[in-house]
């Protein structure tokens, strides 16, 4: 018998379906090994030598697998392929006591690597055939990008706790990133507007209404034969002037040039490129992307994930021309497969890129088991066949049109005006598939007809105008945006994309508003430091340099040990200096403690800012003055809200998600409630079932009754509450609507904001013959 170890169950039953029983898989889920998280671990004196430890939660399946192992007469290591990968089996060979370890009691056997780009019955049988001993120097790559972690994170964190606050931290890759963010708002912040004007005409080619080709616009592009450009007129006075100059010209085309324009698809799905698309299109975040594709990788849908190849298999290639054949026809199909080449810094052409496993599943109507692994698995199947379809052929037309001065209200000679068309003449790739585009780069339409005219056609203009611009600053951040420039500086490589973005928003540094990340007063503060202490840290370029020499490593080229003294020496002796010259950042007030008097500081707390008594030990503390204004807006708010449990009043507190109520007998009473924007009415369906269990005396008296216990217990029976209509968002992308707030005791709810009762009586009845079917449970859906 012999065992196969793989990192995840998923996996491990997936693969367990496509082999013998002379087989058994077991999963290590995830790690085996890892770094104290008490202490350094690191011997920075004796090479850098890292002290692992079995985790507590790991070692109940460390001591399975070595009682597996002990039994199998061969140990298959069968996790991922890339560094991370190669790192698990690694760790996985040494906690097991595997190829005769004496140390952890088990004897010596024959232990093998094998690795595959997709979870399918050929790719594993393949691997099987083929197996290979572990890469070193993909274990030694990996290792030194931990080590490298540690040092930084580990000894430049307690830097930040002594010099800002306690519970700060750094990180060789995370901290670029919140540059990258930080500079951005700098950016926005100094940018300044200018105002710009544009003349717009709308013209109508003689004779054309009666053919229904309709008018079409054009833009004032050269006056007395000489280019504008986008901010040669400055102000409306100029503007109107040249309007007024027009006024009376008569219009004929002087010129047409028509072009063919081909166009050719997007190269395949890399780690990078696909959260970048699956942000724009789905509006998932980088993290999201990657925990449905690893579960559509494990279930066997799709190739490996973690890639920055655009290749494609042969055998891919060839079923990608049948596909296309019989889904979209023959002239869409290429006589010869394309093939890309990959542009990122340290691309490792070897593997693959992400695609469907069978493109010949063309629905995802068959996956399931997490939300959007359909929508994601439709993404990447369009992508990839749209890859090696025939490029697009578009058809762009230019038509200058004169103007023929009678006005002699401006120095103008002449002027004049072009108006651009786009015919598409053969969709090709596009009829499967076309990028997103991220805010500021421009409009990508496909289709804008002009009318059919001819060289020397008069025109009647319908409207000369003049249009204000302003120039806009560069966009802030999203999850799209940042993965491209991060990728596009060589800063990290694809197994870290999404973990880099999500530690940054957990340790406070950055957030997402509305989808787009804004640096946060203690990402200002903590990056500033950075940025003047310890430069090469936070420096793009020496991070791609470190991240060039971790790829140098991975091909052997280069030692781990070598690598991390060339880091740590230079490290080191700049953070004793800095420890020794840099002072405590301590801000003043000008608001008086109400115990010594004195000026109160400006600390940084878990919520944020806040203000302490300057004296050492005492405890004293306020909430910033537009805190402290805006706790009191919310508390004359919800002056008249009540404790669901005990019935008693209610007092702003202030969380990790912001603002609350909580009871003012806590701790002896832990009730709390949201703060909701109400509209003002209580719910109709609340109200009805109180008046089916002995009648409504009025709204008046309802109201009374709200949110009061009713029962010796002190506990609120749900039956006799009435809820209020209020507003209310669903998740990611859905529009705001309104709903009862007792919800899901009760599930009122509705698209519109009530006005009138009317209207609220009109949309509970509307709602009562439509009530939202209850949803199933995970465990009911996997059952069927």
């Amino acid at each position: 018998m012999d065992l196969i170890i793989v990192e995840s169950p998923t996996k491990a039953k997936k693969i367990g379906t496509f082999v013998g029983k002379e087989y058994t898989v077991e999963s290590s889920y995830g790690h085996v090994r890892d770094l104290p998280k008490s202490k350094l671990g690191i011997d920075v004196k004796h090479d850098f030598e890292p002290t692992y430890l079995i985790p507590k939660k790991a070692e109940p399946v460390v001591d399975n697998l070595k009682k597996l192992a002990k039994k199998a007469d061969r140990v298959i290591l069968a996790t991922d392929e890339d560094r991370e990968g190669e790192a698990i089996a690694w760790h996985l060979v040494e906690a097991l006591g595997l190829d005769g370890n004496k140390e952890q009691g088990a004897r010596s056997k024959e232990t093998q690597r094998i690795a595959f780009h997709e979870i399918t019955k050929d790719a594993i049988i393949e691997a099987l055939k083929n197996p290979r001993a572990i890469d070193e120097n993909l274990v030694d790559a990996q290792q030194a990008r931990r080590v490298l972690d540690r040092l930084v994170g580990y000894e430049l964190s307690p830097f930040l706790w002594r010099k800002v606050r306690y519970g700060l931290s750094a990180g060789r890759v995370q901290s670029v990133a919140v540059r990258l963010v930080v500079e951005r708002e700098r950016a926005i912040q100094a940018f300044k507007k200018e105002e710009y004007w544009s003349i717009e005409g709308i013209f109508n080619g003689q004779g054309t209404r009666d053919k229904g080709q309709g008018t079409f616009p054009a833009t004032l592009n050269s006056i007395n034969g000489k280019a504008l450009g986008k901010m040669d007129i400055e102000n409306e006075t100029e503007a109107r002037r040249i309007v007024d100059g027009l006024d009376g010209a008569e219009y004929r085309v002087s010129e047409i040039t028509t072009r063919d324009v081909r166009r050719n698809p997007s190269a395949p799905f890399t780690t990078s490129t696909l959260q970048q698309e699956a942000a724009r299109k789905l509006g998932y975040s980088a993290k999201q992307t990657m925990m449905i594709a690893q579960k559509l990788y494990e279930n066997g849908h799709i190739t490996y994930m973690r890639t920055d190849s655009v290749n494609l298999a042969e055998s891919a290639l060839r079923q990608a021309q049948q596909v296309i054949a019989s889904e979209f026809g023959k002239e869409y199909a290429l006589a010869e497969p394309r093939r890309y080449a990959t542009k990122s810094k340290g691309a490792q052409e070897a593997h693959e890129a992400i695609r469907p496993t069978d493109l010949a599943v063309t629905s995802s109507k068959g996956i399931h088991g997490v939300a959007g692994a359909g929508k994601l698995y439709d993404l990447i199947w369009k992508r990839t066949i749209a890859s090696q379809m025939k490029e697009a052929l578009l058809e762009q037309t230019a038509v200058d049109i004169v103007a023929e001065m009678t006005n002699d209200k401006l120095p103008m000679t002449s002027a004049t005006f072009r108006a651009n068309g786009q015919v598409v003449k053969f969709d090709g790739f596009i009829r499967a598939y076309t990028e997103g585009r991220d805010e500021g780069e421009g409009d990508d339409q496909l289709d804008g007809k002009l009318p059919k005219l001819e060289k020397g056609d008069a025109l009647k203009s319908e409207e000369i105008k003049p249009v204000q611009h302003f120039t806009e600053p560069p966009p802030r951040y999203t999850d799209a945006t940042l993965v491209k420039a991060l990728e596009a500086e060589g800063i990290g490589r694809p197994s870290t994309y999404a973990p880099t973005l999500s530690t940054i928003q957990e340790r406070g540094y950055v957030e997402k508003i509305e989808k787009k990340y804004q640096p946060t007063e203690i990402g200002f503060l903590v990056n500033d430091i950075l940025v003047e202490h310890f430069p090469e840290i936070v420096d793009l370029k020496f991070t791609s340099h470190v991240e060039e020499e971790l790829d140098e490593i991975a091909e052997g080229k280069l030692k781990w040990t070598d690598v991390c003294r060339e880091f740590y020496g230079p490290f080191k002796a700049e953070l004793k200096e800095k420890e020794a010259t840099v002072e405590k950042q301590v801000e003043i007030s000008n608001v008086p403690c109400p115990h010594c008097g004195k000026p109160m500081i400006i600390k940084f707390g878990r919520m944020g800012k806040f203000l302490a008594c300057p004296e050492p030990g005492v405890k004293v503390t306020l909430p910033m003055p537009e805190e402290a204004a805006e706790i009191k807006a919310l508390e004359e708010k919800t002056k008249d809200e009540r404790c669901p449990i005990c019935g008693k009043p209610m007092k702003v507190k202030r969380g990790r998600f912001g603002y609350f109520l909580s009871c003012v007998d806590y701790p002896n009473c832990k009730g709390i409630s949201k703060i909701w924007d109400k509209t003002g009415f209580k719910c109709p369906n609340c109200r009805a079932r109180l008046a089916a269990r002995g009648g409504e005396r009025s709204g008046e008296a309802a109201s009374r009754t709200i949110d009061r216990p009713s029962s010796p217990s002190g506990q609120p029976d749900s039956l006799n509450l009435v809820g209020d209509v209020v507003l209310k968002k669903s998740r990611g992308r859905g529009r705001p609507f309104y709903a009862c707030n007792r919800w899901p005791d009760c599930t009122f709810l509705m698209g519109k904001k009530p006005e009138t009762e009317e209207q609220l009586q009109e949309a509970y009845q509307e709602w009562l013959k439509n009530p939202p079917k209850p949803k199933e449970k995970t465990a009911a859906r996997k059952s069927k």
